[in-house]
C-alpha cells in the first residue's frame, strides 16, 4: 500500500473524527447552556457572590457575613423536650500515628488537645451536675487518662501532659468501646450513657468481633458520637446508627478547623430521651455550704491539706470543689447555682425574629447594650425590605436587640434581659404566656400552683 493511500485513510479517520466532534460539541453546548457541566452543579465561586455596593466598598457585604455567620448557630429549634441532664459521657481521644498528619494546623493531635480542653471546660459550663470520663486509643489498646469525675482541672491537667507524647501504633475502637462499657456500667438509670469518640484513622485494629460489641453497648443503652478527622469509615457509621436509634446525624466528617470544633460542641447539648415514658426517679443531692478553717486539713478527696472546702452534709467529709460525689458517702454534692445552669436545656430561650425595617425606626439602641442600631439601611445594592436592619425582637416582651447581644443571651445568658427586667405583673404574664406555649407544644394541659 502506497503513501498516498494511507494519507488518504488518515484524513478520512481526521475528517471522521471532526465530524463526530461537531456532533458533539453541538449536543455538549446545548446541554451545557441547559443545566451547566456536572463539576459545576454544586459548586459555587465565592468572589462571584460577594458583590461591591455603589460606592465600590465592601463594607456592607462584610458586616452582612459577620452577621449571618453569628446568628446561623442560633436558627435551631427551641422548642422544650425532655432531655437527660444528668450525663455521663466518656471522651475518647485517638492517639494513633494517624494523628501526627499536619492537614489540621500544627498536626492532628495538637489541635485535638487543644479542642478537647476548650470542651470540657464548655460541657461543664452547660451540664454542671454531669460527669466525663477520658481514653485514649495507642497502640491497638485502650489507655485510660482520667476517671470519670466532675474535676474540669483535673481532665484539663491530664490532657495537657500528653502533648509531650509521639502518636504511636494503630487505634482499637472495640478496645476503648469495652473500657467505655465497664466504665459507664455503674451509671443509675436517671443518668445517660454516653460516647464521644474523636476517631483520626481510617482502620481500627481490633481483637474480636467488633458487631458483638455494637450490640452490647445497644444492649446497655450507650450512645456513641463520632467525629472524624480524615474520611468516612462503614464500621463508625454503622455504630452511631445503631446505638442512637438509627439516626446518621451523630457521625460527622470534618471539613477544616472551625467545622472540627462545630462538631465537637454539639456534644455539650445534653440528647433528648428517646423512651416515650420514662419513670420518674427521686434523686438525693446534697448543698453543702463553704466553710475556712484557722487549720489546714486534708480533703477526702485529693488528699491534699487546704484551708477551705466544702462538708459533706451526710458524713462532714471535706472536698474541694463542687459539684462531686462525696468519696466517703457518694452522696451528690452541688450547688443551687448548679441546677438552674442545667434547666435552661429543658427550657431553651425562644429564638428572637429579625425585625424589617418598616418597624426599625421606634428603636434606636440596643436594649440590653445601648449601641446604636443603623437608621437606613447599608447600601448594598438591596431593597430596603430584603436589606438587614441589625435588630432582633424578642417574642415575649418585644424589646430590638443587637445581634451581638442576641448571641451573648442564647449562648451564655440563657435568658432575656428586657423580660428579666420587666415588672413583677408583666413578668407573670410572660411566664404564663411561655408556660401555655410549652403546655401547647406538649399537647398537654399543664397547671400552675
Amino acid at each position: 500500500m502506497s503513501d498516498d493511500e494511507y494519507n488518504f485513510g488518515d484524513s478520512a479517520a481526521e475528517e471522521d473524527e471532526d465530524i463526530l466532534d461537531l456532533g458533539n460539541d453541538s449536543r455538549g453546548k446545548k446541554s451545557a447552556a441547559a443545566s451547566g457541566y456536572a463539576w459545576e452543579e454544586q459548586y459555587q465561586r465565592s468572589w462571584d457572590v460577594v458583590q461591591e455596593d455603589a460606592a465600590g466598598s465592601l463594607a456592607g457585604v462584610v458586616a452582612g457575613i459577620i452577621e449571618a455567620g453569628k446568628r446561623k448557630r442560633l436558627l435551631k429549634d427551641t422548642t422544650p423536650i425532655q432531655r437527660g441532664i444528668i450525663r455521663h459521657l466518656i471522651l475518647v481521644l485517638d492517639f494513633s500515628s494517624a494523628m501526627s498528619e499536619k492537614d489540621l494546623r500544627p498536626n492532628r493531635q495538637e489541635l485535638t488537645i487543644t479542642y478537647a480542653c476548650d470542651f470540657i471546660t464548655e460541657y461543664f459550663e452547660q451540664n454542671p451536675i454531669s460527669q466525663l470520663g477520658i481514653i485514649g486509643m495507642r497502640n491497638g489498646v485502650a489507655v485510660r487518662i482520667s476517671e470519670v469525675h466532675g474535676n474540669t482541672q483535673d481532665h484539663i491537667a491530664a490532657l495537657q501532659a500528653l502533648r509531650k507524647q509521639e502518636p504511636s501504633g494503630d487505634p482499637s475502637l472495640q478496645n476503648a468501646l469495652e473500657m467505655c462499657r465497664a466504665s459507664l456500667h455503674h451509671v443509675p438509670t436517671h443518668g445517660t450513657r454516653e460516647v464521644l469518640i474523636v476517631f483520626g484513622a481510617l482502620l481500627s485494629s481490633d481483637p474480636g468481633d467488633i458487631h458483638k460489641t455494637i450490640r452490647n453497648l445497644v444492649q446497655d443503652k450507650v450512645r456513641v458520637r463520632i467525629v472524624g478527622l480524615a474520611a468516612q469509615v462503614a464500621v463508625c457509621a454503622e455504630l452511631c446508627r445503631a446505638t442512637n436509634g438509627g439516626s446518621n446525624s451523630a457521625y460527622g466528617v470534618i471539613l477544616n478547623e472551625h467545622h472540627f470544633r462545630d462538631l465537637l460542641f454539639e456534644a455539650t447539648t445534653p440528647p433528648t430521651q428517646t423512651a416515650k415514658k420514662v419513670a420518674s426517679t427521686l434523686i438525693t443531692m446534697g448543698f453543702p455550704s463553704r466553710a475556712i478553717e484557722s487549720v489546714p486539713s486534708l480533703c477526702a478527696c485529693h488528699s491534699i491539706p487546704l484551708r477551705t472546702g466544702y462538708s459533706c452534709p451526710r458524713c462532714s467529709s471535706k472536698v474541694c470543689s463542687l459539684p462531686m460525689e462525696c468519696p466517703t458517702c457518694g452522696l451528690t454534692l452541688v450547688l443551687s447555682t448548679h441546677l438552674a445552669r442545667s434547666y435552661h436545656h429543658l427550657f431553651p430561650l425562644r429564638n428572637w425574629d429579625e425585625v424589617p425595617w418598616d418597624k426599625a425606626l421606634k428603636s434606636t439602641n440596643c436594649f440590653a447594650c445601648l449601641a446604636p442600631f443603623p437608621t437606613s439601611p447599608i447600601p448594598s445594592g438591596k431593597q430596603k425590605s430584603a436589606a438587614s436592619s441589625g435588630r432582633f425582637a424578642c417574642p415575649q416582651c418585644g424589646n430590638h436587640f443587637c445581634v451581638d447581644c442576641d448571641v451573648f443571651a442564647h449562648e451564655h445568658l440563657h435568658n432575656c434581659p428586657g423580660c428579666e427586667s420587666s415588672s413583677p405583673a408583666r413578668k407573670q404574664q410572660l411566664l404564663a404566656g411561655e408556660l401555655g406555649n410549652v403546655a401547647s407544644a406538649n399537647g398537654d394541659a399543664m397547671q400552675i400552683d
